[in-house]
């Protein structure tokens, strides 16, 4: 049986005025609080997502999306949240599908719901990150974790309130969605893979990017052991 509680949204936002009105309309038809961690913004970001309805918080300086989530954690822990969603600012997810990424936890049979665009649902996927960036992903998750998801870095996923006490994301940049996977299969937490639907709009990520992700991934093991 499906347990109640109360579910909180938390979208790390980063100059996205343009589209983070619509998506917080959307998502807080489906979740209790809305949570925008507005990532250092040069635009009315924050504004935008307080006129929607979103309890806001700020970086002054941009940190990047793995800190802006560690930010949105702790204060929807503080908030009371049961469990918590993670969604984009871009409007490149649908917030109809919320409910079905959190059923399985709250139905207890999962501690952690990572969305997946590879499992049968629509997914606009550039070239580049479907072909190089992705499997590259999917290497240095089997080579420091020994394991990988269908979809390494997805940034639709959900957590207990359990799990997300114990997943402390220490990358600021985009490797967060590595470190994630690598926290979830280490605390041997109950993980499930749900399908999920991306549309993109516009994509700016270069292999650059997919390199700079394996090094703070490396850079993290070696010092941290």
């Amino acid at each position: 049986m499906a347990k109640q509680g109360k579910i909180s949204a938390v979208i790390p936002a980063w100059c996205e005025a343009e589209s983070l009105g619509r998506v917080v309309a959307a998502v807080r038809k489906y979740v209790q609080e809305v949570i925008v961690v507005d990532d250092g913004s040069g635009d009315q970001t924050a504004a935008v997502a307080r006129a929607a309805g979103a309890v806001v918080i700020r970086h002054l300086v941009n940190r990047g999306q793995g800190a802006a989530l560690e930010t949105g954690r702790r204060l929807a822990l503080r908030r009371g949240a049961d469990v918590i969603v993670h969604f984009d600012a871009d409007d490149q997810f649908c917030a109809a599908e919320i409910p079905s990424v959190c059923l399985p936890i709250m139905a207890g049979e999962a501690d952690i719901v990572f969305g997946s665009r590879f499992l049968g649902k629509p997914a606009n996927i550039p070239w580049m990150k479907k072909m190089l960036l992705i499997p590259l992903a999917h290497l240095v998750n089997l080579l420091l974790f020994g394991r990988t998801l269908s979809d390494p870095q997805c940034g639709f996923r959900a957590l207990s309130r359990r799990t997300a006490q114990a997943i402390v994301i220490s990358q600021d940049g985009m490797a967060h969605c590595s470190e994630i996977i690598g926290l979830a299969f280490g605390g041997r937490w109950r993980i499930k893979e749900v399908a999920v639907t991306v549309h993109y709009h516009h994509y700016g990520q270069k292999f650059s990017g997919g390199v700079k992700i394996f090094s703070d991934l490396i850079k993290a093991r070696l010092f941290n052991g």
